[in-house]
Order: C-alpha cells, then sequence, then structure tokens
C-alpha cells in the first residue's frame, strides 16, 4: 500500500492527506518519534496548565498521550476531514474535554492570543516542500497565524528535521517578530528510530522552541545539540552551521552503520563539548575484511600523551592497529590538550553513545574497550608560549612507558607531531630537605637517526685528532636534546 507521497509537494495537498488517512484507517502514523522519546524535551516547555494548539495533528498519538499525563486543554486541528471525523469519533469518550476542528492551520478563525503552546510535530516540514514563491507564501502565512494565535510569554514548538531552507526561514522569521528563539536535537527520537528501521539509521531529529515577547532589546538564538547545556550565539549563521554540522555527522555515522569502507580512507570524527572550541576527543573509524574468528567492532582507546606515537598518529600506523586488534571494524579515540579526564570509566561512559552510533548494523553484543592498560595516561603543561614563526607552543610532560616522564616541545599548529623530547629523570636533592628534583637525562636520544648523527660527529673529530682545536656546529638547535647527548659524549 503506497502510504508516502510519490513526490515531496504531494505532502502540501489537501487531497494527498484525505486519500492517506483513508488507506491508513486508525493505525497512528509518527513523524518524528513518539511521546515516550520527545517527552522529555516537551516537558521542559509545555506545563499542563498550557492552553495548547496541535496544528496538522493527524492521527498522531502525540496529543493523547500528552491528555493521558495530564494537559487536559488541548484543541486539535487538520486540514484533512477524514481525520478529524476519525479522531473525534475515537477519542469522545475517553477523551471529552479534547476538541477536534477541520481548519487550515494559514487561515485559522481563532482569536488573537487565544493560546500559550502551538504544537507542531512534523505539519512545517509537511508544508514546506520546496522554495517556490507559492510555497514560501504559505509558510510564511502560517508563521504569521502562529505568532498571531499566540499570547505573549507563549511557545511555538516544532519537531522538524530542519532541511536548510526550512531552518533559514524560521530563523528570518521568529526573531524579526520578537520570538527568542531555540534549537534542540532530540537524540532519544532518533534512537527509537534507528532501533526500529530496517538499516538501522536514522535521520537528526530537532525541536525549535520559539518563545513570543512583546519587545526584545536584542535577537536571541540558542542551540543545544548534545547535552543539557544550551548555548547563546550571536548570529543566525551559527545556528545553521551547528545544525548542519550534526546533520552531516548523522549522514557519516549511517554510511558506517549500513556498510563497510574496506579498501577506503579512514572516517575521522570529532567530539567536541557544546560551547568549546577544542575537541574532546577525535573518532579515527577503519574496516578490514572480515576475519573468521575475529570480533565484529571494537573502541581502542589511545592513552594521553601516545597520540603523536607513529601506530596511532598515521593512518599506516593505525591500519597496523586494526590488523592486530582482532577486530573487523576500530575506532580508535585519542583525547585533547586543553581537556581533563578523570578515569577510565568515566571516559567509557562519555564516549558510549558516540561509539555506539558507529557500530555496524545488527552489532547486539557488548561494544569492548581496548588500550595499552586501565589508565587514562598523564599530561601535564608546564609551560605555554608563543613564536612570531611557529605560533603557539606548548611544554609539556606525559607519563610513557615503565613509568618513564619525558618532556616534549609541540606546536599547537601540528598537535601530533613532537617538535622535541627530552627525558627526566628524579635525582635527590642536596642539604637539609634531601627533596627530589626533575633534571635532564642527556643519555636519552628521542630519535633513532639522531644516535647516526652522533656517530658521524665521534668519526669525524677522529679523523681530525691531530688538530689543536675541535669544533662541531650543530644546524637546526631545536630542544637541544641532541646538542646535550653530543656534549655528554664527548665532554
Amino acid at each position: 500500500m503506497n502510504l508516502l507521497p510519490k513526490t515531496a509537494t504531494e505532502f502540501g495537498s489537501t487531497e494527498y492527506w484525505n486519500n492517506f488517512f483513508k488507506k491508513r484507517g486508525k493505525q497512528a502514523f509518527e513523524w518524528y518519534g513518539e511521546y515516550p522519546e520527545l517527552c522529555g524535551q516537551l516537558h521542559k516547555c509545555v506545563k499542563p496548565r498550557d492552553e495548547i494548539l496541535m496544528v496538522g495533528c493527524g492521527n498522531s498519538k502525540l496529543s493523547l498521550d500528552l491528555y493521558d499525563v495530564g494537559f487536559k486543554q488541548i484543541t486539535n486541528i487538520d486540514i484533512s476531514q477524514v481525520v478529524i471525523r476519525q479522531m473525534q469519533e475515537a477519542n469522545k469518550l475517553q477523551r471529552p474535554e479534547m476538541l477536534w476542528y477541520h481548519m487550515d492551520a494559514t487561515a485559522m478563525n481563532f482569536s488573537d492570543e487565544k493560546y500559550s503552546v502551538v504544537l507542531d510535530k512534523g505539519t512545517l516540514d509537511a508544508l514546506f516542500t520546496d522554495e517556490s514563491e507559492d510555497t514560501l507564501a504559505t509558510v510564511r502565512k502560517y508563521f504569521s497565524e502562529i505568532a498571531r494565535v499566540l499570547r505573549v510569554g507563549g511557545r511555538y514548538v516544532c519537531i522538524s528535521l530542519l532541511q536548510e531552507h526550512i531552518l533559514k526561514e524560521v530563523l528570518g522569521f521568529f526573531p524579526e517578530n520578537e520570538f527568542v528563539l531555540r534549537v534542540v536535537r532530540c537524540v532519544e527520537a532518533e534512537q527509537k528510530t534507528a532501533d526500529s528501521s530496517s538499516d538501522g539509521t536514522s535521520m537528526p531529529v530537532f525541536i525549535v522552541v520559539a518563545t513570543k515577547f512583546k519587545k526584545l532589546p536584542m535577537k536571541v538564538y540558542e542551540v543545544c545539540l548534545a547535552g543539557e547545556q544550551v548555548q547563546r550565539v550571536q548570529k543566525p549563521e551559527e545556528v545553521v552551521l551547528s545544525v548542519a554540522a550534526a546533520q552531516k555527522a548523522s549522514m557519516v555515522c549511517n554510511g558506517l552503520v549500513r556498510g563497510s569502507i574496506v579498501g577506503m580512507k579512514e572516517v575521522s570524527l570529532d567530539l567536541h563539548r557544546p560551547g568549546e572550541e577544542i575537541p574532546r576527543y577525535t573518532i579515527h573509524v577503519l574496516d578490514q575484511k572480515p576475519v573468521r574468528g575475529n570480533g565484529k567492532y571494537a573502541a581502542f582507546i589511545v592513552p594521553q600523551g601516545r597520540e603523536t606515537e607513529w601506530l596511532f598518529s598515521t593512518p599506516q600506523g593505525r591500519q597496523k592497529l586494526l590488523g592486530s586488534a582482532s577486530h573487523d571494524r576500530l575506532a580508535i579515540v585519542s583525547m585533547h590538550r586543553g581537556q581533563v579526564y578523570a578515569n577510565w570509566d568515566a571516559v567509557k561512559d562519555e564516549l558510549a553513545e558516540s561509539v555506539k552510533s558507529l557500530a555496524p548494523h545488527g552489532l547486539h553484543s557488548h561494544i569492548p574497550y581496548l588500550s595499552l592498560g586501565s589508565e587514562v595516561g598523564r599530561r601535564e603543561t608546564i609551560f605555554k608560549g608563543h613564536s612570531a614563526l611557529s605560533g603557539d607552543y606548548i611544554v609539556e610532560e606525559i607519563l610513557g612507558n615503565d613509568n618513564k616522564i619525558f618532556r616534549r616541545l609541540i606546536f599547537l599548529s601540528n598537535q601530533f607531531v613532537i617538535q622535541s623530547e627530552a627525558a627526566i629523570k628524579q635525582v635527590k636533592g642536596k642539604g637539609k630537605s634531601k627533596e627530589s628534583k626533575k633534571v635532564i637525562d642527556p643519555g636519552y636520544l628521542a630519535c633513532q637517526h639522531h644516535l647516526y648523527m652522533t656517530i658521524g660527529v665521534h668519526l669525524a673529530l677522529g679523523l681530525e685528532s691531530g688538530a689543536a682545536e675541535n669544533n662541531v656546529m650543530v644546524v637546526g638547535l631545536g630542544g637541544g636534546g641532541l646538542c646535550t647527548f653530543i656534549h655528554e659524549c664527548l665532554r
């Protein structure tokens, strides 16, 4: 039975929706999730005392579920007379206070400022099928009617996929008409869709909350796309970019869920906390041809300070790590400078949903977390500076293998490359205190080729043994590790 439109433009026609509900009968059709997935966000902006107008109600159960949990003042309207008759008949005994009207949401006959909430679940998306002049005129009439029937302090709550043309029109209308605009991502609805879909994929679902004011001193834009933290941004373009980033990341995740990337480049994602510029994690996802006895999928957490090693910092190294991990897919997670990580369990908990979203379809088993140990590693920044030539840099100390401490110079423009490295050792102090202190180990060389350079210097000096004075010039001092080693050897 053909229940979905052949072309997007059919979504806006009364005839389509009358035929749709005749074919579907009493079976509810839910856009973008149901009450259990949406209630966590809806209850933040809709209260039992509100007078609620549900526009384009269809035969969705959302308003019925709201009524059953205590929201008694609900009016439902729809352009389809067929579905209004169906819903009136189905609910007249069980939900006697609920009202149902056959009405066009772009030309409502309610009085001004009648409602405190206008609730829209997919109606805007159904109306805004293209960017033609006729469609834009219809959408703008719809927005104007919403603004008219809402009281001051009232909220337009719209559940939508927020395609770019829809979001831009929302941003162009509501802030210009004294509304505070907030965009919230509803992850629970996405997860339910992914769990119930045949291929395990879903699209990002957003809730727009536009709150009406008499007069605002400035335009207010807010986003909440991860967790509970609401971030206020200065420009509408920032909202567009934030939503687009979430949608692109979802496309990447959907692609990984649907199929393998064997023979293709690894997929990389940065994970940020809301409002932070510095990534908290970087995840590289790699696939190899299925091997009998291998696990399907695992995550590998790189300890802090080890991310610069060849095995973790290069595509070739990560391929080698994949080959030795005994899993067909591996998500390699690196932690970033400027971030604090409490412990192994806290990192796993924080990564859990993101790692799960990158799993291949049909994986129901526990996802193992691999690493070089059960610690997140230790990294301490001991100096920050700026170079006119190379930009910002830091000197940091990390805890390496066998609890050895290394001090490194890192240019932040290329964070996965160590410019210079020295080993640190603890020596007992002199005097009364006898406190140990850190000193550079002059016998440590960070690079293998430095050893051959030192041998070359030694041989050259041997050839000049009859000279009164032997001078050595090193071009490119770096952090001085090579010079210190040569000096120690020739002293």
